[in-house]
Protein backbone atom coordinates (compact mmCIF):
# COMPACT_ATOMS: atom_id res chain seq x y z
CA UNK A 1 0.00 0.00 0.00
CA UNK A 2 3.07 2.23 0.95
CA UNK A 3 4.73 1.74 -2.50
CA UNK A 4 1.56 2.58 -4.35
CA UNK A 5 1.10 5.77 -2.29
CA UNK A 6 4.68 6.53 -3.24
CA UNK A 7 3.86 5.74 -6.81
CA UNK A 8 0.41 8.15 -7.13
CA UNK A 9 2.72 11.26 -4.88
CA UNK A 10 5.70 10.69 -7.29
CA UNK A 11 3.10 10.87 -10.59
CA UNK A 12 1.37 13.99 -8.51
CA UNK A 13 4.70 16.13 -8.45
CA UNK A 14 5.73 14.62 -12.20
CA UNK A 15 2.58 16.02 -13.44
CA UNK A 16 2.89 19.48 -11.68
CA UNK A 17 6.78 20.01 -12.70
CA UNK A 18 5.71 19.12 -16.35
CA UNK A 19 2.85 21.53 -16.33
CA UNK A 20 5.10 24.39 -14.50
CA UNK A 21 7.72 23.88 -17.22
CA UNK A 22 5.71 23.65 -20.39
CA UNK A 23 3.50 26.90 -19.02
CA UNK A 24 7.47 29.08 -18.47
CA UNK A 25 8.70 27.61 -21.76
CA UNK A 26 5.73 29.04 -23.83
CA UNK A 27 6.14 32.45 -21.88
CA UNK A 28 9.68 32.33 -23.02
CA UNK A 29 8.46 31.71 -26.71
CA UNK A 30 7.96 35.03 -28.65
CA UNK A 31 4.55 36.34 -29.36
CA UNK A 32 1.28 35.95 -27.55
CA UNK A 33 -2.55 35.42 -28.38
CA UNK A 34 -2.98 39.67 -28.63
CA UNK A 35 -0.32 39.75 -31.06
CA UNK A 36 -2.22 37.23 -33.78
CA UNK A 37 -5.37 38.52 -32.75
CA UNK A 38 -4.38 42.25 -33.85
CA UNK A 39 -2.43 40.70 -37.11
CA UNK A 40 -5.61 38.91 -38.28
CA UNK A 41 -7.68 42.48 -37.41
CA UNK A 42 -4.88 44.21 -39.85
CA UNK A 43 -3.70 46.52 -36.55
CA UNK A 44 -5.19 47.82 -33.37
CA UNK A 45 -5.10 50.87 -31.30
CA UNK A 46 -3.01 50.60 -28.05
CA UNK A 47 -5.86 51.08 -26.08
CA UNK A 48 -7.84 47.90 -27.86
CA UNK A 49 -4.50 46.11 -27.36
CA UNK A 50 -4.95 46.80 -23.59
CA UNK A 51 -7.70 45.70 -23.09
CA UNK A 52 -7.65 42.35 -24.83
CA UNK A 53 -4.20 41.70 -22.78
CA UNK A 54 -6.19 42.78 -19.54
CA UNK A 55 -9.47 40.83 -20.59
CA UNK A 56 -7.14 37.29 -21.21
CA UNK A 57 -5.07 37.78 -17.96
CA UNK A 58 -2.17 38.96 -19.97
CA UNK A 59 -1.32 41.89 -18.23
CA UNK A 60 -0.75 40.19 -15.23
CA UNK A 61 3.17 39.29 -13.83
CA UNK A 62 4.14 36.13 -15.19
CA UNK A 63 4.18 34.33 -11.51
CA UNK A 64 0.33 35.63 -10.94
CA UNK A 65 -0.10 34.26 -14.04
CA UNK A 66 1.47 30.94 -13.36
CA UNK A 67 -0.33 30.69 -10.00
CA UNK A 68 -3.77 31.90 -11.64
CA UNK A 69 -3.04 28.61 -13.94
CA UNK A 70 -2.42 25.94 -11.66
CA UNK A 71 -4.95 27.00 -9.89
CA UNK A 72 -7.55 26.18 -12.88
CA UNK A 73 -6.02 22.95 -13.41
CA UNK A 74 -6.26 21.56 -9.89
CA UNK A 75 -9.90 22.15 -10.52
CA UNK A 76 -10.06 20.93 -14.21
CA UNK A 77 -10.12 23.91 -15.65
CA UNK A 78 -8.14 24.43 -18.73
CA UNK A 79 -8.75 27.61 -19.88
CA UNK A 80 -10.75 28.78 -23.37
CA UNK A 81 -9.29 29.06 -26.73
CA UNK A 82 -8.11 31.83 -28.02
CA UNK A 83 -8.82 30.46 -31.63
CA UNK A 84 -11.66 27.83 -31.31
CA UNK A 85 -13.93 29.93 -28.73
CA UNK A 86 -14.17 27.10 -27.14
CA UNK A 87 -13.10 25.42 -23.75
CA UNK A 88 -10.10 23.65 -24.19
CA UNK A 89 -11.05 20.66 -22.39
CA UNK A 90 -13.78 20.49 -24.64
CA UNK A 91 -11.53 20.45 -27.45
CA UNK A 92 -9.41 17.75 -26.06
CA UNK A 93 -12.31 15.38 -25.12
CA UNK A 94 -12.90 15.93 -28.75
CA UNK A 95 -9.52 14.83 -30.61
CA UNK A 96 -8.14 12.92 -28.36
CA UNK A 97 -9.97 9.39 -29.17
CA UNK A 98 -8.62 10.00 -32.47
CA UNK A 99 -4.76 10.27 -31.61
CA UNK A 100 -5.18 7.06 -29.12
CA UNK A 101 -6.51 5.38 -32.20
CA UNK A 102 -3.56 6.20 -34.09
CA UNK A 103 -0.51 6.08 -31.48
CA UNK A 104 -2.44 2.17 -30.00
CA UNK A 105 -2.46 0.81 -33.57
CA UNK A 106 0.35 1.98 -34.54
CA UNK A 107 2.00 1.06 -31.38
CA UNK A 108 0.35 -2.52 -31.72
CA UNK A 109 1.59 -2.91 -35.46
CA UNK A 110 5.15 -2.48 -34.66
CA UNK A 111 5.26 -4.13 -31.26
CA UNK A 112 3.65 -7.74 -33.47
CA UNK A 113 5.22 -7.58 -36.38
CA UNK A 114 8.47 -5.93 -34.94
CA UNK A 115 8.30 -8.51 -32.75
CA UNK A 116 7.90 -11.35 -35.36
CA UNK A 117 10.48 -10.95 -37.57
CA UNK A 118 13.12 -10.88 -34.74
CA UNK A 119 12.09 -13.81 -33.54
CA UNK A 120 12.83 -15.34 -36.59
CA UNK A 121 15.77 -14.00 -37.81
CA UNK A 122 16.86 -14.40 -34.10
CA UNK A 123 16.28 -18.53 -34.99
CA UNK A 124 18.72 -18.29 -38.08
CA UNK A 125 20.96 -15.24 -37.00
CA UNK A 126 23.50 -15.85 -40.95
CA UNK A 127 19.94 -16.43 -42.79
CA UNK A 128 18.34 -14.10 -45.74
CA UNK A 129 15.47 -13.00 -42.75
CA UNK A 130 17.86 -11.73 -40.29
CA UNK A 131 20.05 -9.87 -43.12
CA UNK A 132 17.15 -8.20 -44.31
CA UNK A 133 16.30 -7.23 -40.49
CA UNK A 134 19.02 -5.31 -40.05
CA UNK A 135 19.15 -3.92 -43.62
CA UNK A 136 15.22 -3.04 -42.46
CA UNK A 137 16.46 -1.53 -39.19
CA UNK A 138 19.14 0.89 -40.61
CA UNK A 139 16.34 2.48 -43.52
CA UNK A 140 14.12 2.70 -40.70
CA UNK A 141 15.80 4.29 -38.09
CA UNK A 142 17.23 6.99 -41.13
CA UNK A 143 13.77 7.65 -42.66
CA UNK A 144 11.91 11.22 -41.35
CA UNK A 145 8.26 9.91 -40.53
CA UNK A 146 6.78 12.90 -42.59
CA UNK A 147 9.06 11.33 -45.91
CA UNK A 148 7.72 8.38 -44.93
CA UNK A 149 4.14 9.39 -45.09
CA UNK A 150 4.54 10.98 -48.31
CA UNK A 151 6.18 8.35 -50.11
CA UNK A 152 3.18 5.83 -48.60
CA UNK A 153 1.13 8.74 -50.38
CA UNK A 154 2.66 8.83 -53.58
CA UNK A 155 2.91 4.97 -54.01
CA UNK A 156 -0.73 4.27 -52.58
CA UNK A 157 -2.73 7.25 -53.65
CA UNK A 158 -0.94 8.26 -57.07
CA UNK A 159 0.59 4.87 -58.32
CA UNK A 160 -1.45 2.48 -56.67
CA UNK A 161 -4.71 4.35 -55.53
CA UNK A 162 -6.21 2.01 -53.18
CA UNK A 163 -5.71 4.02 -49.98
CA UNK A 164 -7.34 7.67 -49.20
CA UNK A 165 -5.02 10.32 -47.98
CA UNK A 166 -6.80 12.72 -45.89
CA UNK A 167 -9.15 12.67 -43.09
CA UNK A 168 -10.39 10.44 -40.76
CA UNK A 169 -13.81 9.31 -42.37
CA UNK A 170 -15.39 10.26 -45.65
CA UNK A 171 -17.54 13.95 -45.63
CA UNK A 172 -21.05 12.25 -46.61
CA UNK A 173 -20.42 9.79 -43.35
CA UNK A 174 -23.59 7.44 -44.67
CA UNK A 175 -24.01 4.13 -43.36
CA UNK A 176 -24.22 2.32 -40.56
CA UNK A 177 -21.76 1.35 -37.74
CA UNK A 178 -20.08 -1.36 -40.03
CA UNK A 179 -19.47 0.81 -42.74
CA UNK A 180 -18.47 3.64 -40.95
CA UNK A 181 -16.03 1.43 -38.78
CA UNK A 182 -14.63 0.03 -41.77
CA UNK A 183 -14.64 3.52 -43.54
CA UNK A 184 -12.55 4.58 -39.99
CA UNK A 185 -10.08 1.61 -40.59
CA UNK A 186 -9.30 2.76 -44.34
CA UNK A 187 -8.68 5.83 -43.74
CA UNK A 188 -6.68 4.82 -41.00
CA UNK A 189 -4.17 2.49 -43.00
CA UNK A 190 -1.55 4.78 -44.27
CA UNK A 191 -0.88 7.00 -41.31
CA UNK A 192 -0.46 4.19 -38.83
CA UNK A 193 1.76 2.54 -41.45
CA UNK A 194 3.49 5.67 -41.64
CA UNK A 195 3.98 5.62 -37.57
CA UNK A 196 4.16 2.25 -37.35
CA UNK A 197 7.27 1.87 -39.86
CA UNK A 198 9.94 3.24 -37.68
CA UNK A 199 8.79 1.39 -34.58
CA UNK A 200 8.65 -1.96 -36.70
CA UNK A 201 12.22 -1.34 -37.22
CA UNK A 202 13.11 -0.65 -33.68
CA UNK A 203 11.30 -3.61 -32.44
CA UNK A 204 13.00 -6.03 -34.56
CA UNK A 205 16.41 -5.21 -34.04
CA UNK A 206 15.66 -5.30 -30.35
CA UNK A 207 13.38 -8.56 -30.19
CA UNK A 208 16.58 -10.22 -32.44
CA UNK A 209 19.00 -9.15 -30.27
CA UNK A 210 17.36 -10.09 -26.78
CA UNK A 211 16.04 -13.38 -28.57
CA UNK A 212 20.27 -14.14 -29.75
CA UNK A 213 20.79 -13.55 -25.95
CA UNK A 214 18.59 -15.72 -24.53
CA UNK A 215 18.56 -18.66 -26.89
CA UNK A 216 22.14 -19.08 -25.57
CA UNK A 217 21.30 -19.37 -22.04
CA UNK A 218 21.90 -22.53 -19.69
CA UNK A 219 17.99 -22.82 -19.10
CA UNK A 220 17.11 -23.11 -23.09
CA UNK A 221 20.15 -25.44 -23.58
CA UNK A 222 18.51 -27.73 -20.82
CA UNK A 223 15.38 -27.25 -22.30
CA UNK A 224 16.35 -28.34 -25.97
CA UNK A 225 18.26 -31.40 -23.63
CA UNK A 226 15.33 -32.62 -22.46
CA UNK A 227 13.51 -33.17 -26.25
CA UNK A 228 11.51 -30.29 -26.25
CA UNK A 229 10.56 -29.44 -29.65
CA UNK A 230 12.01 -26.02 -30.99
CA UNK A 231 8.28 -24.40 -31.52
CA UNK A 232 8.04 -24.92 -27.62
CA UNK A 233 11.79 -23.35 -26.60
CA UNK A 234 11.59 -20.56 -28.30
CA UNK A 235 7.91 -19.74 -27.93
CA UNK A 236 7.26 -21.09 -24.76
CA UNK A 237 10.04 -20.52 -22.84
CA UNK A 238 12.68 -17.95 -24.32
CA UNK A 239 10.33 -15.70 -26.05
CA UNK A 240 8.45 -14.84 -22.49
CA UNK A 241 12.01 -13.64 -20.56
CA UNK A 242 13.10 -11.74 -24.28
CA UNK A 243 10.00 -9.70 -24.61
CA UNK A 244 10.86 -7.62 -20.98
CA UNK A 245 13.38 -5.02 -22.84
CA UNK A 246 10.83 -4.76 -25.67
CA UNK A 247 8.00 -3.80 -22.96
CA UNK A 248 10.64 -1.24 -21.27
CA UNK A 249 10.93 0.16 -24.92
CA UNK A 250 7.14 0.17 -24.82
CA UNK A 251 7.01 2.62 -21.95
CA UNK A 252 9.90 4.72 -23.10
CA UNK A 253 8.95 5.58 -26.40
CA UNK A 254 5.40 5.96 -25.66
CA UNK A 255 6.23 9.76 -25.57
CA UNK A 256 7.81 9.73 -28.85
CA UNK A 257 4.49 8.24 -31.05
CA UNK A 258 2.84 11.02 -29.49
CA UNK A 259 5.65 13.45 -30.80
CA UNK A 260 5.47 11.50 -34.22
CA UNK A 261 1.40 11.70 -34.49
CA UNK A 262 2.08 15.59 -35.00
CA UNK A 263 3.90 15.23 -38.04
CA UNK A 264 1.97 12.36 -39.32
CA UNK A 265 -1.53 14.08 -38.17
CA UNK A 266 -0.51 17.32 -40.02
CA UNK A 267 0.76 15.05 -43.08
CA UNK A 268 -2.71 13.59 -43.41
CA UNK A 269 -5.06 15.74 -42.04
CA UNK A 270 -5.83 13.21 -38.75
CA UNK A 271 -8.17 14.92 -36.59
CA UNK A 272 -6.35 14.62 -33.38
CA UNK A 273 -4.36 16.07 -30.42
CA UNK A 274 -1.10 16.72 -32.93
CA UNK A 275 -2.91 18.22 -35.74
CA UNK A 276 -4.45 20.68 -33.17
CA UNK A 277 -1.06 20.67 -31.41
CA UNK A 278 0.51 22.66 -34.45
CA UNK A 279 -2.94 24.89 -35.78
CA UNK A 280 -2.34 26.56 -31.97
CA UNK A 281 1.42 27.09 -31.95
CA UNK A 282 1.08 28.59 -35.36
CA UNK A 283 -1.58 30.46 -33.88
CA UNK A 284 -0.36 31.33 -30.20
CA UNK A 285 -3.06 29.51 -28.50
CA UNK A 286 -1.64 29.00 -25.53
CA UNK A 287 -4.00 27.66 -23.16
CA UNK A 288 -5.17 24.80 -26.08
CA UNK A 289 -1.30 24.04 -26.92
CA UNK A 290 -0.44 23.63 -22.60
CA UNK A 291 -3.80 21.26 -22.09
CA UNK A 292 -2.35 18.96 -25.27
CA UNK A 293 1.01 18.74 -23.22
CA UNK A 294 -0.74 18.24 -20.46
CA UNK A 295 -2.85 15.47 -21.65
CA UNK A 296 0.08 14.00 -23.43
CA UNK A 297 2.03 14.02 -20.08
CA UNK A 298 -0.56 12.11 -18.59
CA UNK A 299 -0.53 9.33 -21.22
CA UNK A 300 3.14 8.43 -20.67
CA UNK A 301 2.48 8.49 -17.12
CA UNK A 302 -0.45 5.96 -17.56
CA UNK A 303 1.59 4.29 -20.53
CA UNK A 304 4.81 3.28 -17.76
CA UNK A 305 2.37 2.39 -15.23
CA UNK A 306 0.61 -0.26 -17.44
CA UNK A 307 4.83 -1.21 -18.34
CA UNK A 308 5.23 -1.85 -14.52
CA UNK A 309 1.87 -4.00 -14.77
CA UNK A 310 3.25 -5.80 -17.50
CA UNK A 311 6.37 -6.32 -16.15
CA UNK A 312 4.31 -8.56 -13.20
CA UNK A 313 2.64 -10.10 -15.86
CA UNK A 314 5.41 -11.17 -18.36
CA UNK A 315 7.77 -12.27 -15.20
CA UNK A 316 6.14 -12.88 -12.04
CA UNK A 317 9.57 -12.66 -10.22
CA UNK A 318 10.12 -8.79 -10.68
CA UNK A 319 6.77 -7.87 -8.80
CA UNK A 320 7.61 -9.95 -6.20
CA UNK A 321 11.18 -8.62 -5.87
CA UNK A 322 9.63 -4.70 -6.23
CA UNK A 323 6.88 -6.08 -3.53
CA UNK A 324 9.62 -7.70 -1.21
CA UNK A 325 10.68 -5.20 1.80
CA UNK A 326 14.41 -4.84 2.21
CA UNK A 327 15.64 -6.80 5.21
CA UNK A 328 16.65 -4.69 8.18
CA UNK A 329 20.60 -4.29 9.27
CA UNK A 330 21.70 -6.76 10.93
CA UNK A 331 18.65 -9.17 9.98
CA UNK A 332 19.13 -12.57 9.11
CA UNK A 333 19.13 -13.17 4.78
Amino acid sequence: MSSILKRVASTIGLLLAVIVLNFLLLKLAPGDPVSVIVGEMGGASDELVAQLRAAYGLDKPVPLQLLIYVGKILVGDFGYSFYYREPGLQLILQRLPATVLLVLTALLVAVVAGTVMGVFSARRPKGLLSHFVTVFSLVGYAAPVFWTGLMLIILFASFWPIFPVSGMMDVAGAGGLLSRTLDILHHLALPSMTLALIYVATYSRLSRASMLDVLGTDYIRTARAKGLSEHRVVFGHALRNALIPIVTMVGLQFGQLFAGAVLVETVFSWPGLGRLAFESILRRDYNTLLAILFFSALMVVIANLLTDIAYGIIDPRIGSRRSRKPAAKGEAR
